[in-house]
């Protein structure tokens, strides 16, 4: 499947979805904050999830549970991907200095991130 990028009503039932393992319509729309949207809402934004391949369903009777088909972390990385490409040329020394730059990182959190990219390096080699 080739994977699309979310709407942020899609993402925040995505998310709810990710965090319950399954659910029928009813427990999504439980963990919404307020104002809630309403029920018919919900439902037909989760039935295009299911639609684009994001989500499945186990019917029992008239009821539909419903559960995640694509994983959180697979949705980031495809996120992420998208992210490197649009806006940092892929480029992660264009990544690590805009964060420098726009979240006033400290030396010590500059330090981490160098110590975690050559962790993960020696990992894959």
């Amino acid at each position: 499947m080739k994977m699309k990028e979310l709407t942020k009503a899609e993402e925040q039932v995505m998310q709810i979805l990710w965090q319950l393992k399954e659910g029928i319509v009813k427990d999504v729309l439980e963990k919404m904050p307020e104002p809630k949207p309403a029920y018919n809402t919900v439902s037909t934004v989760i039935r295009v999830l299911e639609g684009k391949g994001f989500i499945g369903h186990k019917a029992y009777g008239n009821s539909h549970v419903y559960f995640a088909l694509v994983s959180g972390d697979e949705y980031k990385k495809f996120t992420f991907d998208k992210m490197m490409n649009n806006y940092f040329s892929n480029s992660y020394q264009s990544l690590v200095s805009f964060l420098v730059k726009e979240k006033n990182l400290s030396l010590q959190e500059l330090e981490e991130i160098t110590q975690l990219a050559e962790k993960l390096k020696n990992q894959r080699s």
